[in-house]
């Protein structure tokens, strides 16, 4: 086995914290000595150990002289808890492997530098690709502010997301289905209009076998607040909270209804009488939202797509054709007068997802 046989079972101890960790990193560790794992460790959950201690730990006074490999460098700073580069120091590492440098820009290289002066050799890239894909939130949260924002659609093969009436149930199989609600997990919240809530009714809540799985903040654009009282997001037994945005003058006696319905309304200020979807990211980043997953109807797809607010597309092909010109678009509003000037699709990927097609990439 070599840098990368090792630095893979890192990762794939890192993706075990899959929603559980945010606003912080997914990491995992594995110490080797003499060819042979003697410790293994990954961030479990925000304000516990963190990956390089749970190695340590796992692997004794085995941990003296051996390598560790890790997907993260380590911390060199106190945060939640004390930093991980004095914990490699004290447990006897001779030499550190790492995929990546921190991406936070205050910190990024000291981790390096600490373990350096102490006498540690640190190797850096082995796995940074697929490292950085595992943290891409992360990176663009810590680095922005922003929450790093997923547009996931489900249509079919001539782009259409409903009927003419509006039906929706259902356009993609129970295997993608089944994936959009690992997706859920996985981000801090969910957004979806007004309409859609009007429309479908949705719970909005992450439904996994034997009870797995977390639910996602639940954001709802609606800036007058007519929501229905008695919609389903309101009425949930979910740890998760529900969040309005609305605008910032609205009915108080309908904020103090919804209030007492469990939910929270968020002013946010109107751009042509709808929300403002930059100011409302603004907000949702300082609330330390650092994904969001957005699973609106046509015209919040549309908004949100003009904005180039979108950093990755998940878009789910039904192996259905619907016909006719009367079906519900991807995204409504105004496009573009030419073709050179669509939004390109970067590092798109396709796979097969049961009977349908998952294709993914960036903006």
């Amino acid at each position: 086995m070599d840098h990368n046989d090792f630095m893979k079972m890192a990762l794939e101890l890192a993706a075990r914290g899959a929603g559980y960790t945010s606003p912080n990193p997914m990491v995992g560790a594995v110490l080797v000595k003499n060819g042979q794992v003697v410790g293994r460790g990954y961030h479990r959950k925000l304000g516990a150990a963190h990956a390089e201690v749970e190695a340590i730990k796992d692997a004794g006074t085995q941990a003296k002289g051996a390598t560790l490999y890790v997907t993260l460098e380590p911390c060199n700073h106190h945060g939640r808890t004390p930093p991980c580069t004095e914990a490699v120091i004290r447990a006897g590492i001779r030499k550190v492997v790492m995929a990546m440098q921190d991406p936070n820009p205050h910190v990024t290289g000291g981790g390096i530098e600490r373990l350096q002066a102490a006498g540690i050799e640190v190797v850096c890239g082995p796995g940074r690709e697929q490292a950085e894909r595992l943290n891409e939130a992360f990176i663009k949260f810590i680095r922005t502010g922003r929450p790093f924002v997923i547009l996931k659609a489900a249509m079919t093969l001539d782009g259409r997301i409903a009927t003419r009436s509006g039906d929706a149930r259902w356009v993609t199989g129970p295997v993608s289905r089944a994936l959009v609600h690992e997706l859920r997990h996985r981000v801090d919240a969910i957004m979806v209009g007004r309409a859609t809530v009007r429309a479908d009714d949705p719970s909005l809540t992450t439904r996994l076998n034997e009870g797995r799985g977390k639910d996602p903040i639940r954001v709802i654009l609606d800036s007058g607040l007519n929501i229905d009282p008695a919609a389903r997001v309101l009425h949930l037994d979910s740890k998760a909270p529900t969040w309005i945005a609305c605008g910032r003058q609205v009915d108080q006696k309908k904020v103090e209804q919804l209030e007492r319905l469990g939910a929270e309304c968020l002013p946010v200020k109107l751009r042509d009488g709808r929300i403002d979807l930059e100011a409302l990211l603004e907000i949702l980043g300082r609330r330390q939202v650092s994904s969001l997953l957005v699973e609106g109807g046509a015209t919040v797809t549309g908004r949100i797509l003009a904005g180039n607010m979108v950093d990755k597309v998940m878009f789910f092909y039904a192996p259905k054709i619907l016909t006719g010109d009367d079906g519900v678009p991807l995204s409504r509003g105004r496009g573009p007068d030419r073709m050179a000037d669509c939004l390109k699709v970067k590092n798109p990927r396709v796979s097969r997802v049961g009977e349908d097609i998952l294709l993914e990439g960036y903006l």
